[in-house]
């Protein structure tokens, strides 16, 4: 009945014996309670969250539905487990592209003990933490039904740099992308992906205006999932390019100051999807004149 996750780009995986999350085939993400308190920190966001009525219809969108909580058998043996019920992000799609964002120049909350924000601020400033107000966490793209996906290692994701977050970026929806190469990204998809009413720049920017103005919550060291289906691309089909906001285990209450750390990230991640799209406008406008 329950399996590992087939499209998990980030954080702790059920193999080889480690404690996961598990899936089932109703559509349905079994995320095991952490018992260093981040797994009740978690459980207590998604409780607090679920039945805030200030929170507007249009922002629940951008967060996976909350099913409550089970009972499990622990995927590294250990026995029963509470698990959080989440909706499977993935249970519809077939070979989903998918890129994990963690947002925020800062990852460690005001409260961490000395140990552990020394550790968030090594990694932090050893990746684009610092320097973007945001890192790619792990990412998966999806090539073709003989190469299957690009998904590289954990090491080479934390070792990306401004100009590989940039490639990274435009490799997600290019058709030209494959394993080691050196070709320039063709961002064939960018503007049916990243652009349009539905697009990830409009999700991203309908974020942004929340963001702006909620003050009820401080998201620290929470991601963003990009995905979307590249198969429905390649075959004529609308992608259904989806952002959503995971990973709670560090939320805290806004007490009435807006997230800046949280915003600042996003405000970044906006400002490179946009530059993809507004190159590529620059570039019609220029081949246009060309032929002209």
């Amino acid at each position: 009945m329950f399996k590992v996750p087939e499209h998990q780009v980030a954080g702790h995986i059920a193999i080889d014996g480690k404690l996961g999350p598990l899936i089932d085939d109703s559509g349905r993400f079994y995320k095991p309670l952490q018992d260093d308190g981040r797994g009740s920190k978690e459980l207590n966001f998604y409780k607090s969250f679920s039945s805030d009525i200030r929170v507007p219809d249009n922002i629940r969108k951008f967060f996976p539905v909350f099913y409550g909580t089970q009972l499990l058998e622990a995927s590294d043996g250990s026995g029963l487990l509470p698990h959080i019920i989440l909706q499977d992000l993935t249970s519809d799609r077939l070979n989903p592209s998918i890129m994990d964002v963690k947002i925020g120049s800062r990852t460690w909350y005001p409260e961490a003990s000395d140990a552990y924000i020394q550790k968030c601020l090594e990694k932090d400033r050893a990746t684009t933490t610092v320097s973007l107000g945001f890192r790619i966490a792990g990412l998966q793209i999806y090539e073709s039904k003989e190469s299957g996906f690009w998904k590289p290692a954990r090491k080479e994701v934390q070792s990306f740099t401004v100009d590989s977050v940039r490639s990274v970026l435009r490799k997600f929806v290019s058709s030209n992308v494959s394993v080691g190469s050196d070709v320039n990204p063709d961002c064939s998809f960018a503007s049916r992906v990243y652009g349009g009413s539905a697009g990830i720049l409009e999700q991203l920017l309908e974020l942004k205006e929340w963001f702006e103005d909620q003050t009820l919550y401080h998201f620290h060291s929470c991601s963003l999932l990009i995905l979307f289906d590249k198969q429905s691309l390649l075959e004529g089909r609308t992608p259904v390019a989806e952002v959503k906001l995971i990973d709670f285990a560090h939320v805290l209450e806004g007490k009435g100051i807006i997230d800046h750390n949280f915003l600042g990230g996003l405000c970044s991640l906006i400002k490179f999807v946009s530059e993809i799209l507004s190159s590529l406008k620059e570039s019609s406008i220029k081949s246009g004149s060309t032929e002209s």
